[in-house]
């Protein structure tokens, strides 16, 4: 008998655990009242919690939908917040008897907050990742209960314990620079097995994850990064989550992924999305294809995935204050529902800058993707910044080559001269490499070809569009990528115990790199602030006797860059110029000196200047 009644109880204590209402997320945790789009989508997973009637406790936000989903451990409510006002009120859950009464604010939006000025054409931005910058805070190395809870800096697929607060250590190093942009690659949560010490395979999007810090310590970079005059650009995943995200281990919907039963790899034929003569098939291969195993893809033309994914980004744009995002894999997502996100943002925030990651090898394909182009209409992306792949393929040629007909700094002249297919070439981001290139220095032996240093940063920084340095390129870091990935992302020296280098200070780098260093912070603090650069118009001229000469102009002021192609030095007529030259003299702010400009003029093998006038 006393079996049977023990038995009995623990059928009455399971079921009652099964009746209960428990809420093991709810996404977003708080939102804002006074913004323009009035609909907020909350997102609640719990065990059997669909079966629960939703109402509202206040009286300014109105409950506009309840969404019942295929797996009855989710539950979608959509509010009105037309209305609303900064409060706290009761998201009430009913089943039967029980009741949950779930605590909901609503905040005051920031005054100007809406008024953020995103990355632009004045800014250099530096991309760091954070797991390979510096370990600031050993004590969250290795967390309790995550996946991979291991640190080995000698494998470069695995965590190296690189923090947000060793970024937040060395903000005064990136400052110090000249840079006026951190992008950070990204942050969020990514509880999953060996491998994704990169981020992207995202298991919360609202979350820092926890071996970086938190999301307080996150804000508190941001916002010491704008006392230094910087802008944080935060990289962003929508084509997919990572496979340990609740999403997929314990699915919404049959719709809520791409192949959600098995895994299908995508084409990597995103050409699909503008090619005339696309199949089906094709199509759909590219796109709803899942870019690796780890990472399913996630389905945008779902109404709830899209909603659920753009409140992501402007939760964290008006939280953390960040000022731009990067879109990781931007052409493998729903064209029509990315379009959707970047309008819904710049609704909200019409100053702010989102750039896609466009990685295609021709600057046709990338000008479809940018906002207002001819190439996509009537569609149109609303996406202000592109990546321009295609032109880093171009630097990673000319200045190398014996300049000619079609090589050299030819191929600079070619390629710009192209930019009629951009809707606006100076939102381009430009780069000579990034956490998934290789280096602009494969080996280390490369780097004793100063002069290749010297011409690609100075064009990069003069040239049109918005520059962007890989941590690491001021003191010549190298790497290729045939020997992996991870070998790419090497740790910045100085950032970690037992280093024996410290190249964050002058006396922890080597001549060659206080060399390097020093070059480039020259005319990045020349560029800051400089209208003629950021703003400036565009002229060029055809390469002669090996030397390529353009001219940045706004009103009155100039600036002229004189590239040699060529290993020999060359004597040009300054009269070809004419139209771009004022004065008989001007100022090389790389060297400091004055330079006469005569009828004649000699300039060095690979010698670069920048002449302002």
């Amino acid at each position: 008998m006393k079996r049977f009644v023990l038995f009995a109880t623990l059928i009455f204590v399971g079921v009652q655990a099964l009746l209960s209402i428990n809420i093991k997320k709810l996404e977003p945790a708080f939102w804002w009242a006074g913004m323009k789009n009035n609909e907020l989508q909350i997102l609640m997973y719990g065990d059997n919690i669909s079966n629960c009637d939703v109402s509202i406790t206040s009286k300014n936000v109105k409950l506009q939908e309840t969404v019942r989903l295929e797996n009855p451990n989710y539950l979608l409510v959509y509010l009105d917040l037309s209305n609303a006002k900064p409060e706290t009120f009761d998201i009430q859950l009913q089943r039967g008897k029980e009741k949950k009464a779930i605590p909901y604010e609503i905040k005051q939006r920031k005054e100007g907050s809406s008024e953020r000025v995103g990355f632009n054409s004045s800014d250099v931005l530096y991309l760091i990742m954070p797991d390979r910058f510096a370990n600031g805070d050993s004590s969250n190395d290795i967390v309790k209960g995550m996946i991979d809870n291991k640190i080995d800096r000698k494998d470069q697929y695995a965590r190296h314990g690189g923090d947000i607060k060793g970024i937040d250590d060395h903000l005064d190093y990136i400052s110090d620079l000249g840079v006026t942009a951190i992008w950070v690659n990204p942050i969020q949560e990514n509880d999953m097995p060996y491998g994704s010490y990169h981020g992207y395979a995202i298991t919360d999007y609202y979350n820092v994850d926890r071996r970086f810090g938190t999301n307080e310590d996150f804000i508190r970079m941001v916002d010491k990064s704008h006392a230094k005059g910087m802008k944080i650009v935060m990289d962003m995943i929508f084509n997919h989550c990572g496979s340990e995200h609740y999403f997929f281990k314990d699915k919404p919907s049959s719709d809520w992924f791409n192949f959600s039963d098995k895994y299908v790899q995508t084409s990597y034929k995103t050409t699909t999305q503008y090619d005339p003569y696309a199949s089906s098939y094709d199509t759909k291969a590219a796109l709803d294809g899942w870019f690796v195993e780890p990472m399913p893809d996630l389905n945008q033309r779902n109404r709830h995935v899209k909603n659920y994914l753009i409140q992501t980004s402007i939760w964290w744009i008006e939280h953390a204050g960040i000022d731009g995002i990067r879109q990781d894999t931007h052409p493998y997502a729903d064209f029509d529902m990315m379009s959707q996100w970047c309008q819904a943002v710049t609704k909200e925030y019409p100053d702010f800058n989102i750039v896609g990651e466009t990685w295609y090898s021709n600057n046709v394909a990338i000008s479809y993707w940018q906002k207002n182009s001819k190439l996509a209409a009537p569609k149109n992306s609303n996406l202000r910044c592109v990546m321009d792949f295609p032109l880093m393929g171009v630097m990673e040629n000319a200045f190398d080559e014996e300049t000619d007909w079609a090589k050299g700094v030819t191929r600079l002249y070619e390629y710009l001269g192209q930019d009629i297919v951009y809707e606006n070439p100076h939102e381009l981001l430009i780069f000579l490499d990034n956490h998934d290139t290789s280096r602009f220095y494969k080996t280390i032996e490369e780097t004793s070809n100063f002069d290749r240093y010297r011409q690609a940063i100075a064009f990069l920084l003069t040239t049109r569009g918005i520059p962007e340095i890989y941590y690491g390129t001021e003191i010549l870091m190298a790497a290729d990528k045939t020997n992996g990935d991870g070998t790419l992302r090497e740790n910045f020296p100085g950032g970690w115990d037992g280093d024996s280098q410290n190249a964050f200070t002058v006396n922890g780098r080597t001549r060659e790199q206080n060399e390097a260093y020093n070059y480039m912070k020259k005319i990045l603090d020349w560029r800051k602030g400089n209208d003629v650069i950021a703003k400036g118009t565009l002229k060029h001229f055809a390469p002669n006797n090996s030397v390529y000469v353009y001219e940045r102009k706004l009103g009155d002021k100039s600036v002229v860059v004189m590239l040699n192609g060529s290993s020999e030095e060359k004597e040009i007529d300054l009269s070809v110029y004419k139209e771009i030259l004022p004065k008989n003299q001007a100022k090389d702010i790389i060297s400091g000196k004055i330079v006469n400009l005569s009828d004649k003029f000699s300039i060095r093998s690979r010698d670069v200047l920048i002449l302002e006038f």
